[in-house]
């Protein structure tokens, strides 16, 4: 037989066994350009090394160096959509570098079954590269639909700035349930925040003030303080969101959905004389599944609460107990608004203290390891109208808030101020000195107050010790 040389383009394979060729195409997996490099391919080999070194490189100075950039660009849907595709690109990529890797160093001479074992093994090797950078631009692209559904761009909003000394934020909770008719919000707190250091007053209101007075524009329908629209109505505060959103004459030019939230932002905004700039609104039946789905919250609970059953408290439920716990989401929501044996002073102390200890524990690996519950519960939970385009400044004055700014409290309730009637001077008199006193001069240096700060934290607050 006479022996044939092999056509001078026919590319060179080293003399491997079919185990050696998958372990050196497992190594490439994990190092690109090894088995290159095993097979006389050394250009390519340093090529694919050097591009796998700058990949790992540049993911590291990104996750250990640029953490606020990387959240900057976790709230821009546009830069998103880059993220989504460089994911998918990286994944394609990475199953070419492992079937080319094995095609390289596979042996001269294989049986069918062995052919057979080799192809299932570099398609577990695939499974293995794509499956992670799947799920991570499946996250990705959740986490941009919860964004784009959430924060838009109001037209009413177009001048809105965060580049002013202080931004207030109207914070509210709503119960509306699939068992309710409309929205009636719990809980009522602005969150005052100073631009500059990030220190923050709440200032919270009760959801029962009653008979207040009301801005000029609404004064010819309640000249003698709000009285709410329905007959037997008892004119509480958190009447007017659903006052707003049956009567559109109330909030003209306003779609239904945003109607309540903006009268509300009004009212507020007159009772405090503060300008509010956004609200938040959580729905607080959906907020059990973002505490879920961030793996619970904890915090202390001063005393026993019981739950469920009569209003009284005399069959309860259920109770949770004081002392430190660890609540999951039902247990969190019960904890908000359980009413036996309590105020609606005291619940408003709970509800802030447990959004603060949400907030305060809200860990990004946890976060990151339920992007998919997580979107899909605050999809559902959370309304506002803070503009899209606003949240990377959002993001940066957060962090400051975060980073042992100074947070401080003060609710209007008897006998600090009475529900019914409230006197409006006294309110807003009360709201300038807790901001003055947030902004007044003297303070110490920014890295004093940052640790007056944490140890303020672990302190009773004066001014409301429900979650102390």
């Amino acid at each position: 037989m006479t022996y044939r040389t092999p056509p001078y383009w026919t590319e060179p394979r080293p003399r491997n066994g079919l185990g050696r060729a998958l372990g050196l195409t497992v190594a490439s997996t994990m190092v690109w350009g090894v088995a290159h490099l095993s097979a006389g391919r050394r250009g390519t080999g340093a090529a694919l090394m050097t591009l796998f070194a700058a990949l790992i490189g540049g993911a590291a100075t990104l996750a250990l160096g640029f953490r606020e950039d990387v959240e900057r660009v976790a709230v821009r849907p546009q830069q998103l959509d880059g993220v989504i595709a460089a994911i998918v690109v990286l994944a394609l990529t990475w199953a070419a570098v492992v079937v080319r890797s094995y095609q390289v160093v596979r042996p001269r001479r294989i049986s069918a079954g062995g052919q057979a074992a080799a192809a299932m093994a570099v398609a577990i090797l695939v499974a293995a590269v794509c499956a992670p950078l799947g799920l991570a631009a499946r996250d990705a692209y959740a986490l941009r639909g919860t964004i784009s559904g959430i924060f838009q761009d109001d037209p009413a909003l177009a001048g809105a700035e965060l580049n002013k000394p202080r931004v207030n934020i109207l914070l509210m909770g709503g119960d509306g349930a699939a068992n309710r008719q409309g929205i009636r919000p719990d809980s009522m707190t602005v969150a005052s925040i100073d631009t500059a250091t990030g220190d923050t007053v709440l200032l919270g209101l009760p959801r029962n003030l009653q008979r207040f007075a009301v801005p000029p524009r609404l004064r010819p329908r309640w000249p003698d303080g709000f009285t709410g629209t329905a007959p037997g109505a008892e004119g509480l505060l958190n009447e007017m969101y659903q006052a707003a959103e049956n009567d559109p004459s109330l909030v003209p030019g306003v779609p239904a959905g945003r109607r309540g939230p903006r009268l509300m932002r009004e009212q507020i905004s007159f009772l405090l004389g503060q300008p509010v700039d956004f609200y938040v609104l959580v729905n607080l039946f959906g907020f059990r599944d973002i505490v879920d789905a961030v793996g619970g919250v904890r915090l202390r609970v001063q005393r026993d609460i019981p739950f469920g059953g009569p209003s009284d408290g005399s069959r309860p439920s259920g109770v949770i107990r004081a002392g430190t716990r660890e609540l999951d989401g039902t247990q969190a929501l019960w904890y908000a608004r359980a009413r036996q044996g309590s105020s609606d002073f005291a619940r408003m102390g709970r509800q802030k203290c447990l959004m603060k200890a949400l907030a305060d524990q809200a860990d990004p690996r946890r976060v990151l390891t339920n992007v998919g519950r997580l979107a899909d519960a605050t999809k559902k939970t959370i309304t506002t109208d803070i503009p899209a385009r606003l949240l990377p400044a959002l993001v940066e004055l957060s962090g400051k808030v975060k980073r042992g700014a100074e947070v401080r409290s003060l609710q209007f309730v008897p006998p600090r101020v009475q529900v019914f009637r409230p006197d409006v001077r006294r309110i807003r008199q009360l709201a300038a000195q807790a901001l003055s006193k947030s902004e007044g001069p003297g303070r110490p240096s920014s890295p004093v107050r940052r640790a007056q700060a944490r140890t303020n934290r672990n302190q009773p607050d004066p001014l409301d010790t429900a979650c102390a």
